[in-house]
């Protein structure tokens, strides 16, 4: 049987701290696989087509991300999800998380108390425990533990050109990211710096991944970095830290510098303050136990703390967790007519950079 049951899908829009999450609750049973990273390799080599339908235009756009309910291969789990993003099926995210856990709540599709309903979800990287506050049937807060964090690289060094010698950590928040300090690239992480965060953040990933490419120890599949983080102090005293997490929008060509495309996460990025706590605690910067206020670039805050200390593959490791809240913005029915002549959608350089070559319509 397909894992699609017909051209419409069904989604929840939500945002968490101003990142968009898409969910889509309906339209697709499920996909083969003995492990959810399994599920979201074979939606990602037989049903990609619905990645692009819905994270490009004229569904989607360059910051958007999309996630899909599947049943769980865990039984402990309440349910199972993938995360589409433009550039990669990530293997954990923390504003996704959030928004599904919130969405899961205020649908009814699991089990509700109040003022506190806990289950597990199953993420391609692993069971992640959903601890939320409830109250009026709404999901005010989602905490939710991370899968372990951990550093690959701390203070090494990268040439990037036309920047030069950039220091840099390496680590992993459930997703392989390159840290920098923003104030040494001349950056305050403001919106107005936008297209210069973008740029420079996609440069510097780009030098690392060819420089110091990475490998999940437990999962060889899983190689990066693929996704940038900048990172500076924060605007008051609210946060500890404020940074700017930059998504891959198309391919970098460095022959071409109006190529480098991304999109700045609008929230403060879950996965990434998992990253940067374990480069915090490497350094004996943030003990366990200890609150830490991560500010995004719209002055929105995640909390996360750190449990206990573990290892993953031999390396050191840190248990995170991470509260946030999200917010439902819609409620839709996604169709594809058979004559629709973008049944991928399209992208178009005026937005999404002049490197992404707009689809090519039928009819």
């Amino acid at each position: 049987m397909s894992a699609v049951t017909g051209n419409a899908l069904v989604a929840v829009d939500a945002h968490a701290a101003g990142e968009p999450g898409r969910v889509i609750v309906g339209g697709v049973l499920d996909v083969p696989g003995a492990t959810m990273f399994e599920k979201m390799v074979a939606f990602r080599e037989r049903h990609d087509d619905i990645r692009l339908r819905m994270l490009r235009e004229p569904r989607g756009y360059p910051a958007a991300n999309c996630n899909l309910i599947l049943p769980p291969t865990d039984p402990r789990a309440a349910t199972g999800y993938i995360i589409m993003e433009q550039v990669e099926y990530p293997p954990m995210s923390g504003t996704n998380t959030i928004c599904v856990a919130t969405v899961l709540i205020e649908m009814g599709m699991v089990p509700v108390q109040e003022p506190v309903t806990e289950f597990l979800l199953e993420a391609p990287a692993g069971l992640v425990a959903i601890r939320a506050e409830v109250s009026g049937g709404h999901a005010r807060r989602i905490t939710f533990e991370n899968v372990p964090s951990f550093v690959f690289a701390l203070d090494a060094s990268v040439e990037v050109p036309s920047l030069g010698t950039v220091t840099v950590d390496v680590a992993w928040g459930g997703m392989i990211y390159v840290i920098a300090d923003a104030a040494a690239l001349g950056l305050r992480l403001t919106p107005d710096e936008g297209r210069d965060i973008v740029r420079i953040g996609e440069m510097i990933k780009a030098a690392t991944r060819e420089q110091l490419p990475c490998v999940h120890p437990e999962n060889p599949e899983i190689i990066g970095p693929t996704i940038a983080e900048l990172s500076g102090p924060p605007s008051g005293p609210h946060a500890d830290l404020r940074n700017a997490v930059v998504v891959s929008t198309g391919e970098l060509d460095w022959d071409r510098p109006d190529t480098w495309t991304g999109a700045i996460d609008r929230s403060p990025c879950g996965t990434g303050t998992c990253a940067k706590m374990a480069t915090l605690h490497a350094r004996g910067r943030l003990g366990l136990g200890q609150d830490f206020r991560h500010e995004g670039i719209l002055g929105t805050v995640f909390t996360g703390r750190l449990l206990r200390e573990t290892s993953v593959g031999g390396l050191p490791a840190v248990v995170p967790t991470l509260s946030g809240s999200a917010w439902i913005t819609g409620y839709a029915r996604y169709v594809l007519d058979p004559e629709d002549p973008f049944p991928e959608g399209f992208t178009i350089g005026d937005i999404w950079g002049a490197g992404v070559t707009a689809s090519v319509g039928r009819g």
